[in-house]
C-alpha cells in the first residue's frame, strides 16, 4: 500500500522563540521533532512505501538538509498565510488517491499508525482527536447524530467540546478534490481546519473522529508542550 504523507513545516514558530523553524526543534533524545516524524512513518510505512512531501517555507535550507531524501512544496508566502495555504500546495502536488498530513510540530507515539491505518486502507477522511484534554487554545471539536465531526475550530466553546484535533489527519481520495476547492477558498490567514469546516457544511463531507487519547501526542507551542514531549519519548 502506497502512502503519500505531508508534513507542513512552513511556519516561523515564533511562539517557541528558536532561531530556526520549529520541527527543527531537538528533543531529550538528540532526534528533532521531524526526524521523530519522519521516522515513525517510515518505519511503519517502509521508505519505498512512503510518499512523503514536506511544505517549507521559512529558512527552508534548513529541512531540505535535514531531510533530503523528501519531496518538498514551497510557501513563498509563509510569513503571511497560514496552514491551509501551506497544506494547499501540497494537496495540488499530492498524486492520486489519499494524503495524510500532520503539522510538523507534533511529538507522537508511533503506535497511533497502527490505529489509523485501517482507516487508510478503507479510504476514510478523518480527524485523529484527544478526548482527554480541552484547552481554549487548541483547536476543538463536536460531533453531529452520527458520530461524525460537525465543528472544528478553536472557537469552539471549551464547554460544549468532546476533545481536541491533534494535528494528524487524512482526506480520502474521494474527497480530495473538495477538500482543495476549499483551501482555496479560505481566507490566508485561515487553519486548515477552516476548509475542514466548509467540506462539512457545504459539500456534505464525513470526517470520521479517531479518538488517540491513549498514546501521546504533543503540539509543541510553548516550552512547557516541549518538555512534555520530552518526558513521553
Amino acid at each position: 500500500m502506497k502512502i503519500q504523507a505531508v508534513i507542513l513545516a512552513a511556519g516561523m514558530g515564533t511562539r517557541l522563540a528558536r532561531p530556526h523553524p520549529k520541527p527543527m526543534t531537538e528533543l531529550s533524545d538528540g532526534r528533532t521533532i521531524m526526524h521523530q516524524q519522519v521516522q515513525n512513518l517510515q518505519n511503519k510505512f517502509g521508505k519505498k512505501k512512503l510518499r512523503l512531501t514536506i511544505a517549507v517555507g521559512f529558512k527552508l535550507e534548513m529541512i531540505l538538509e535535514h531531510v533530503p531524501h523528501a519531496s518538498f512544496v514551497y510557501n513563498e508566502n509563509f510569513d503571511q498565510t497560514n496552514t491551509s495555504k501551506s497544506l494547499l500546495k501540497a494537496i495540488r502536488n499530492s498524486a492520486k488517491g489519499g494524503v495524510l498530513w500532520m503539522n510538523g510540530d507534533v511529538v507522537f507515539d508511533p503506535d497511533i499508525l497502527d490505529m489509523l491505518i485501517p482507516y487508510i486502507k478503507r479510504d476514510e477522511s478523518f480527524i485523529t482527536v484527544d478526548v482527554s484534554s480541552v484547552s481554549d487554545e487548541e483547536v476543538k471539536y463536536t460531533t453531529d447524530s452520527d458520530g461524525k465531526i460537525q465543528e472544528l475550530s478553536k472557537r469552539v466553546p471549551a464547554d460544549v467540546a468532546q476533545g481536541e484535533a491533534v494535528g494528524i489527519n487524512y482526506v480520502s481520495s474521494k474527497d480530495k478534490k473538495k477538500f482543495l476547492k476549499r483551501l482555496i477558498e479560505v481566507d490566508d490567514q485561515d487553519y486548515f481546519e477552516g476548509a475542514i469546516e466548509l467540506t462539512i457544511t457545504q459539500d456534505d463531507v464525513k470526517w470520521t473522529p479517531v479518538d488517540i487519547s491513549e498514546f501521546y501526542a504533543v503540539e509543541v507551542d510553548f516550552p512547557d508542550d516541549l518538555a512534555r514531549a520530552n518526558a513521553s519519548i
